[in-house]
């Protein structure tokens, strides 16, 4: 990056950046939103932050990418709505030349409602009678997503018809449930707490989703144990429950979140944590199934990757002396939407309308496209995370953290029982 382009971006930047929901986000209470296409924020959570800063080198390509802190405040417009804005925190100007800044949204091209009552009734083409009746259908349509909202809260599992015109990957931004329940609870945190707080340190990590068109996600909560050594008895007592009454005791996983595109049915099927704590092992071995099938047929070209980075993890944990990874998550993501197969001697026009057919506004900005058989695999969440280097915790354990490679072990067994039972 040329510093004279850097300095634009740090200029652009510093004016402020709109966050948006992070709309891939299946899983987890904690509120994920995105920075940029290739960037996401959450809460600064001490413990993980630190993590991330003192993460072993082996263990870095499994999880995403650190890229440094952001200061996040919220402005709220005339109707009570709240938007949250990132800028650089101070003396931190530097840091961002090594971001890539350039598909944020500027806070002055989305901050509309500042202006847009003075704008639209300066201009003589716009009568008084036609901003009334457009604000009057504005809250209508708001009052209708409100309703819709609340139903897809109460939906453990969701199926949503994909239309066939259009952006695929955009049409999750309308109807990711838990997405959409994660941030309206954090704008709603916030607001409660604007008399005494407008200020928040976040976190900006990989967006892990980035590379794929049609990102298919599957959160999993691993380890037997689920509470970190500073939980209060009654948090203890809690998540203890939790995983006796779910498949974490048994074999030391379960799923939190999924979300799947399945292109036989053109469907976006959306999974949430309250329906994988009532799976039994069979039933999360379903899930499972479910996850690598599109609704035509089993996505067999899959498994051999995820199985090989599963197998690598698991030899990198065993060798991580102290390490306890209560709480966290592992991520598995492949794409999708499949590219398609063309012979070896297809004429060059058909290949050139094969690659306009294949692009899309999601994906059109990348050079690099995954094939059908990446699949990525990635551990998140790590506020509940200790080791013996973490100097004020109490508590020290020794040796690998059992109760995760328990859990990865049995995922890895039941994805190769899967495998060998469908080509039976």
């Amino acid at each position: 990056m040329s510093p004279a382009f850097g300095a634009m971006e740090v200029e652009h930047y510093s004016k402020g950046v709109l966050l948006e929901p992070f709309v891939h986000q299946v899983g987890g209470h904690s509120c994920v939103l995105r920075f940029n296409d290739k960037t996401i924020c959450k809460p600064l959570i001490q413990r993980e932050h630190q993590f991330y800063e003192t993460l072993p080198t082996e263990m870095r390509k499994f999880t995403p990418q650190y890229e440094g802190v952001v200061s996040v405040s919220f402005e709220e417009d005339e109707d009570g709505n709240l938007c949250l804005i990132a800028y650089p925190l101070n003396g931190d100007h530097d840091n961002l030349e090594n971001l890539d800044n350039s598909d944020c949204e500027p806070k002055s091209k989305l901050l509309r409602w500042t202006n847009k009552k003075t704008m639209l009734l300066e201009n003589e083409k716009i009568s008084k009678e036609w901003v009334r009746q457009h604000r009057k259908e504005e809250k209508m349509k708001s009052h209708k997503l409100e309703e819709e909202f609340e139903w897809l809260k109460k939906s453990e599992v969701l199926y949503y018809t994909v239309e066939k015109k259009g952006n695929v990957s955009s049409q999750f931004k309308h109807h990711n449930p838990w997405s959409m329940k994660c941030h309206q609870q954090q704008l709603q945190r916030m607001k409660e707490n604007a008399k005494h707080r407008n200020q928040y340190k976040f976190i900006l990590l990989e967006n892990l989703t980035s590379r794929y068109e049609v990102p298919c996600v599957l959160d999993l909560k691993m380890g037997t144990r689920q509470h970190g050594d500073d939980a209060s008895e009654e948090k203890k007592a809690n998540q203890i429950r939790k995983c006796q009454q779910s498949t974490s005791a048994v074999i030391g996983v379960r799923v939190c979140g999924m979300q799947v595109y399945q292109a036989g049915t053109g469907q976006l099927m959306f999974m949430n944590k309250y329906h994988g704590r009532k799976l039994s092992v069979q039933g999360f071995k379903e899930a499972l199934y479910q996850f690598f099938h599109n609704g035509k047929y089993l996505r067999r070209e899959l498994f051999e990757s995820v199985l090989k980075k599963l197998t690598e993890l698991k030899s990198v944990l065993e060798k991580q002396e102290s390490y306890r990874f209560y709480s966290s998550s592992l991520l598995i993501i492949y794409d999708g939407k499949e590219r398609q197969e063309v012979a070896v001697d297809s004429d060059p026009e058909d290949l050139e309308d094969l690659s306009e057919e294949s692009s899309d506004e999601s994906a059109g900005a990348y050079a690099y496209k995954p094939t059908a058989s990446t699949v990525d695999v990635r551990m998140i969440d790590f506020a509940h995370t200790t080791c013996k280097y973490y100097g004020e915790d109490s508590v020290v354990h020794e040796g690998q953290d059992t109760g995760y490679v328990f859990g990865l072990q049995n995922l890895i067994d039941i994805i190769k029982e899967i495998r060998d039972e469908s080509s039976e």
